[in-house]
């Protein structure tokens, strides 16, 4: 058995190792590509598709504006060596630096399991440290509930992008994120995509009104099987056909290609972590910590997608640095620092984009609170009228009696950016009356909207 210092398990936000553990002997575990989920199959890769898919989607947009063009041709592999020619060098560039630049640091490639008490195994060589980090990531999820999915071939989130061709029509399981993100970048470039929901809504888990417009916006683009039940898949050919009940009416759909986008497992039951006794959710899969993100067992931490349900990059990077930080100072827990998720935003690059922080409205009604609600038009500012949109709102949720924001919910062209100020405004505990008049707001800038639903409240 080889004992280190520190054990890290994953090189996502796990790699992220500051200088203080310089003169420390580690071990870093890694069995897929190095740089995780977001540098390699997610968040990176996907904006740079999607971007390209938004310039695709605006050809056919302009002619409200009086300009008629028209799209000639998409080179899918000209995007995919765009994509992945400048992605996969930065993985392999950060293998390199850590096998071979970093003195103090060992790499075992391969899948780590827990076969005792703070003892990883891997490819039959045993570690043990008194500090373990955890940040093993997520797998794309796949449905029980589906009849005949290990009979067919199918893709998901990890392997799709790198499709060798466009296909000319396109299956998606599933209306989150990763589906609403994928499914507007094949559309955008031409494949006719059909989505499959058993929900009745696209993007559920937002506030009702912005899921309710972006399912009329998805059902214009695209065919949109909701409330589905019964569903199985089989091989037709070199592809699949799907079929199930809609609405309890049957339908049939055939496509050259499956994207399974259900959802992400975290790793947990892949580590083993029960041989460590380790304590996990009821499904085995999620490891649970405190809010300084120790495990229940003395020395071992967890970040990232293995122990957040929200399983977004930027919780998770704000997850390492909490966890180096305390694992540095291990001996000083009056030095720790803790984790704070009650304010975690997030986005959807689809098309319409979207963009939330804080509670829905169902939520605010859910958990009694006074609130009022307020909603504005892109289309009522000056920039949103060039646009000539009239699909894109901002929602704010406040509470009626303290003034603060509860919760604020976007969809539409660049409502990633458009939400920041109100983020630091909640942050920071200011009032929706000091957000709205103790700033400027451009005129005649998009921020327009936000400020007006401010002045609304």
């Amino acid at each position: 058995m080889q004992s280190f210092d520190l054990i890290i398990v994953g090189t996502g936000s796990g790699n992220g190792i500051p200088a203080a553990f310089d003169s420390w002997n580690i071990a870093l575990v890694e069995k897929d590509v190095f740089g995780g989920t977001c540098l390699n199959k997610g968040c990176i890769p996907s904006k740079m598709f999607i971007y390209a898919a938004d310039q695709a989607a605006a050809v056919s947009e302009a002619a409200k504006l009086g300009v008629h063009a028209h799209l000639d041709h998409v080179d899918w592999p000209a995007i995919v060596q765009r994509v992945f020619g400048r992605i996969d060098p930065i993985a392999a560039g950060g293998e390199d630096y850590r096998s071979n630049r970093c003195p103090n640091l060992t790499v075992f490639r391969g899948e780590g399991r827990f076969v005792g008490h703070k003892v990883l195994e891997v490819n039959g060589e045993q570690l043990t440290a008194p500090h373990i980090i955890l940040a093993a990531g997520a797998r794309p999820h796949l449905p029980d509930e589906v009849a005949g999915l290990d009979q067919v071939p199918f893709h998901t989130s990890d392997t799709v992008m790198r499709l060798p061709k466009l296909p000319e029509r396109l299956i998606v399981l599933g209306g989150g994120y990763i589906g609403a993100e994928l499914g507007h970048v094949f559309g955008s470039f031409g494949t006719q995509v059909d989505f499959v929901l058993r929900s009745s809504m696209m993007l559920r888990e937002c506030d009702d009104d912005v899921s309710h417009r972006a399912t009329q916006l998805y059902g214009e683009r695209f065919g949109l099987h909701r409330n589905t039940r019964e569903v199985s898949v089989a091989r037709a050919g070199d592809g699949v056909v799907l079929r199930g009940l809609s609405h309890g009416e049957p339908f049939v759909l055939e496509a050259d290609c499956l994207l399974v986008a259900t959802g992400r497992t975290p790793n947990a039951d892949r580590l083993a972590v029960a041989a460590s006794g380790i304590d996990t959710d009821a499904s085995g899969t999620r490891v649970l910590t405190d809010a300084n993100l120790r495990t229940n067992v003395e020395g071992v931490w967890a970040l990232g997608d293995l122990t957040n349900e929200l399983q977004l990059k930027h919780l998770a990077n704000a997850e390492g640095r909490i966890v180096f930080h305390n694992v540095a100072h291990h001996d000083r827990p009056d030095q720790w620092q803790a984790i704070d998720r009650t304010l975690v935003p997030y986005a959807v690059f689809g098309h319409p984009q979207i963009a939330g922080v804080g509670l829905t409205e169902r939520a605010a009604h859910a958990a009694g609170l006074p609130y009022l609600t307020s909603t504005k038009d892109y289309g009522g500012t000056a920039y949103g009228w060039a646009m000539e949109d009239s699909t894109s709102f901002c929602k704010l949720v406040a509470h009626r009696e303290t003034r603060r924001l509860l919760g604020a919910h976007l969809i539409g062209p660049q409502a990633s950016t458009l939400i920041q100020p109100l983020i630091q405004g909640m942050r920071f505990g200011q009032t929706v009356d000091e957000m709205a008049r103790d700033v400027w707001y451009i005129h005649p800038a998009l921020t327009e909207v936000v400020e007006n639903a401010l002045l609304d409240l």
